[in-house]
């Protein structure tokens, strides 16, 4: 074990920001969804005020829910482009090279903008035929009420893609130079406005209008633009460490686009296959019954809350991984390596253990009616196991092998994980094996069984070791 203090305190200095970043936009997310789980008015829904369906909570939890695993793909492939500059940037900030940082910086802005831009224009033009790879629009009562409430939120929603694209690629670049801060401010003014706005809008409260599941999207728009507000003035006016002014925003050499597109643009195009696998693995759930729909997105929110500070530290860990291949001490990496990979081991048993007991109270909070909350309590009960892999392979991935520059190993392993093993195996075990629902979510995620192994494998050897910084 490495016994630097600032080892730990870099790592703290980055996570505990991140962690608390994640928990509270995680966190309204959940309450987004106990708020639209609880609508209990058809017309609140977009549907006829003598509407006789009585599990309106279902119906409103899968069609919110369903349209998120669309704009989970999206922020995926925004904080995969800004993660591969995060690689280029904590290796340029080894060597104290803040020139050449400002230059990286406006390549994964209009990047990441112009991706935001085709997402709000598909929206727009088509949202019916998005929404139907996550979402069936069968005849059937629910099925087709569930459809519709989709639609009506996803073309409202979309335009919050704009502005949290901006903001994010300006926070990935802050934090790989080791400002922080900045995610504490934008959390909690998000959140601030999110879950004002949410109570206000969705149910009609200190004089707003009642407008349900449109009233939820207009609040997260809202959020996402108090979000660029703030990190825009923080990243221009108030953070030192870099001197950034608005016009930095223009330059950026041709080399450096050579460069991102070899070393960068690996881990983007990792995130972003990753997050097709995701929305792939959500339309083979959104295909079957609302309950069971229903139960996934409350499970998968607990999931991910159990991953919020296992992927803060990773974030840390690639920050100082990246600043020691830049200084080229290549012996102080290894040392930090190993050190991370033993406090991810046994951090990962630590969440299995309270994901596990937490999951009873964590589901009675939802409104699901019928066999959804018992199909998300068995969901989450196998989840937590494979919480262990998860975690330890994530620091690995995620922080030790893109701060060392070896991304385009890590998005070789994604992409032969999910679309040989998980999205294949997980189709038979819903529409040809037919298993349990909490069967079916195992397979979704039979793939943080043995990931672990083979990221314990590569760090053995040196070959994940990679200078990717220019002289």
């Amino acid at each position: 074990m490495v016994r630097d203090k600032n080892f730990y305190k870099t790592i703290l200095r980055i996570a505990i920001p991140s962690a608390f970043q994640s928990l509270v936009s995680l966190a309204v997310t959940y309450l987004d969804d106990l708020m639209v789980s609880w609508i209990d008015k058809p017309q609140l829904l977009g549907l006829p005020a003598g509407s006789t369906v009585t599990d309106l909570g279902n119906l409103a939890l899968t069609g919110v829910g369903q349209t998120n695993s669309l704009t989970n793909f999206f922020t995926a492939m925004v904080l995969g482009l800004t993660s591969g500059s995060g690689v280029l940037i904590a290796q340029y900030w080894g060597k104290k090279d803040t020139r050449r940082i400002k230059q990286v910086f406006p390549l994964v802005a209009l990047l990441t903008l112009c991706v935001s831009l085709v997402f709000v224009l598909l929206a727009r033009l088509c949202p019916g035929p998005l929404l139907r790879v996550v979402l069936s629009s069968s005849s059937s009562a629910s099925s087709g009420e569930a459809f519709h409430i989709a639609v009506r939120y996803f073309s409202i929603v979309a335009f919050s893609y704009i502005p949290y694209a901006l903001a994010y690629s300006m926070v990935g670049m802050l934090r790989a130079v080791e400002v922080v801060k900045v995610t504490l401010y934008i959390t909690v003014g998000a959140m601030l406005v999110n879950l004002f706005f949410n109570y206000a809008l969705i149910f009609g409260h200190f004089g707003f209008p009642a407008l349900g599941v449109e009233g939820a999207a207009i609040a997260t728009i809202l959020a996402r633009v108090t979000e660029l507000a703030i990190v825009w003035l923080y990243a221009f006016r108030v953070q030192k460490a870099i001197d950034l002014k608005p016009r930095d925003l223009l330059r950026s050499p041709f080399s450096l686009w050579t460069d991102y597109r070899r070393y960068g643009l690996p881990v983007g195009l990792g995130d972003a296959q990753w997050s097709l696998v995701g929305l792939f693995k959500s339309a083979i759930i959104g295909h079957l019954a609302v309950e069971v729909v229903a139960a996934y997105r409350a499970a998968e929110m607990m999931m991910s809350m159990g991953m919020i500070f296992t992927n803060a530290l990773a974030a840390g860990a690639c920050v100082v991984i990246g600043k020691t291949v830049g200084q080229k001490d290549y012996k102080k990496t290894r040392e930090y390596s190993n050190t991370i990979q033993i406090m991810f081991a046994v951090f990962g048993v630590a969440m299995c253990l309270v994901v596990f007991c937490l999951r009873g109270v964590f589901i009675d909070a939802y409104g699901l009616s019928g066999q959804a909350p018992v199909y998300a309590k068995q969901m989450i009960a196998l989840g937590a196991i494979t919480l262990m892999g998860t975690t330890y392979h994530a620091s690995c991935f995620v922080g030790i092998n893109r701060g060392a520059g070896d991304g385009k190993f890590v998005m070789i392993v994604d992409l032969i994980c999910g679309w040989l093993v998980v999205l294949p195996f997980s189709y038979l075990a819903a529409y040809v094996f037919k298993l349990e629902p909490a069967l079916v979510f195992l397979f979704l995620r039979i793939d943080q069984c043995f990931k672990w192994i083979i990221a314990f494998l590569r760090l053995r050897g040196d070959k994940w070791i990679k200078n990717v910084t220019r002289d």
